[in-house]
């Protein structure tokens, strides 16, 4: 099996770039993707049933791995919420499977949504993590928009284990990952 194709490239030339840039001999210190997370919530859709085996019927398609049913862990009455009930469904992606993800989403999905300026270069957590939200599904090309009644978003997390917001946007930059540019701040 060969490796994909952007983990050949953050090994061979995102690795030494990043090196001359933060001026470091370590590649260990370095900012490194561990894993990416899709998260979907079925929200309001909770008395059919069948909004929930399309939501993991989606991820599935998406990542080729089966997602993980997320369950309510309080009782919130206002919502008709009880403890237990399936809320949503998530899928972790590591390695080959992650690297295939991110190639696919740079360079299929997000050029795919409508009216894209580009992601937000500030949805950073403050240790190196991006979040970024994707307000309907059938932006993947594998999906059949025919077969899926209610469109919906989803969540993409990308935990970067590194030191700063910094370093892990330069990094992203570096996969290319299109950051929308920074407005010129007014006078």
């Amino acid at each position: 099996m060969t490796k994909p194709r952007l983990q050949e490239k953050y090994n061979t030339g995102i690795v030494s770039s990043l090196k001359e840039k933060f001026g470091r001999d370590n590649v260990m210190s370095l900012p490194k993707l561990q894993k990416i997370v899709l998260n979907m919530g079925v929200g309001s859709n909770l008395s059919e049933k069948k909004y929930m085996e399309e939501a993991v019927d989606v991820l599935t398609q998406i990542t080729g791995q089966k997602p993980v049913i997320t369950k309510a862990r309080k009782s919130i009455a206002n919502f008709k919420l009880r403890e237990g009930m399936n809320v949503g469904c998530m899928v972790t992606l590591r390695g080959a499977r992650m690297y295939e993800f991110l190639d696919r989403l740079i360079s299929i999905v997000l050029p795919r949504v409508r009216d894209f300026q580009g992601i937000n270069p500030k949805s950073f957590d403050g240790r190196g993590n991006y979040n970024l939200g994707l307000t309907e599904f059938l932006v993947f090309p594998e999906l059949n928009p025919d077969k899926y009644s209610k469109s919906q978003g989803m969540n993409i997390s990308f935990s970067v284990r590194g030191e700063s917001d910094d370093e892990s946007r330069e990094m992203l930059r570096e996969f290319g990952m299109p950051f929308r540019a920074e407005a010129s701040k007014k006078k």
